[in-house]
Parts: structure tokens; sequence; C-alpha cells
């Protein structure tokens, strides 16, 4: 059975997965007003996208790692050959949030996976949280993530 690894600050957790988060903000492939949730096809690539939103003066600490276990038939690929060029671009391409809000209206699935930008050999899920198989998620309870304090050097932390 596939897995999924979402991280998120403990101050968030009664929102882990309702989507809140990009309702209020929009990410690279939804707008405002969309809700989904983000999530990693591996540990690793959570860590590394936690890493590069991080705020120079936020602090690794008070985090949480939630597994997301579903069937195959559940989840929907993005096709590359849909984007543009510039992609990875930062602030990204308004297209990618029109492919996004597209998928969570026509309900065609519950995740779809997507390209990582962090790391392009990788993925990552969006997940659909009013989508009428959501429920078909098995969701763990969150587990206490801590991150080696070595990142704290490199990324001019004191923890």
């Amino acid at each position: 059975m596939p897995r999924a690894w979402r991280i998120i600050k403990n101050r968030y957790a009664a929102h882990a997965f309702d989507g809140e988060g990009s309702r209020l903000y929009g990410s690279r492939w939804t707008s405002p007003g969309i809700r989904v949730v983000h999530a990693s096809e591996s540990l690793s690539l959570a860590v590394l996208e936690v890493l590069v939103h991080l705020q120079t003066s936020a602090p690794l600490v008070s985090y949480s790692v939630y597994t997301v276990d579903f069937p195959e038939d559940l989840v929907e690929e993005l096709d590359k050959k849909i984007l543009p060029e510039n992609w990875r671009d930062y602030p990204a391409p308004t297209v990618l949030r029109a492919h996004g809000d597209a998928w969570v209206r026509r309900k065609s699935s519950v995740l779809i996976r997507v390209p990582s930008v962090v790391i392009i050999h990788e993925f990552n899920f969006l997940i659909n949280p009013s989508h009428k198989d959501f429920n078909r998620l098995e969701i763990s309870r969150p587990k206490p993530l801590d991150f080696d304090p070595r990142f704290f050097g490199h990324l001019g932390h004191k923890g």
C-alpha cells in the first residue's frame, strides 16, 4: 500500500488534514480558497519541503509527522507533459494553480501525485479533504519529529 508523509508544526495539529492553510494562502498547486493537504512520497522529501519553506528565524522545534496509507486506486498522476518549462520557478507560474484547482473541482481522485520542485525526481501528493474517498485514507496519529541538531548550525539556528 502506498504511503505519504506529512510534517506540520504542532500548533497546527487541529488543522493537519482540513486544508485550512492552503485555503488561506494557496500554494504552488492551488489558489487561495481551495482546500488541499500537502504530503510527500518519502519522509526525507517531507523534511526537505519543510526546510525550503522555513523562515530564517524560525526554530526547527515542535513538529510532528503523520503517515497516510492509501490504496493505489485512490491516486491520480499529474501528467508532466502539461507543465510549462518554467514550472519550477518561484513564484510559481499561475497555470499550476489552475491545474490544481481544476483537479479539486473535478473530484476525480482524493490524491494527486505531483512532481517535487525541491527534488525533481521525487513526488509530493495533494490530498482533497472534501473528496468522498477521504475517509478511505489511513492517517496515523502524530509522532514527534526531532530534527538532527546539526541542521541548526547549517541553517543559522540554535535550536
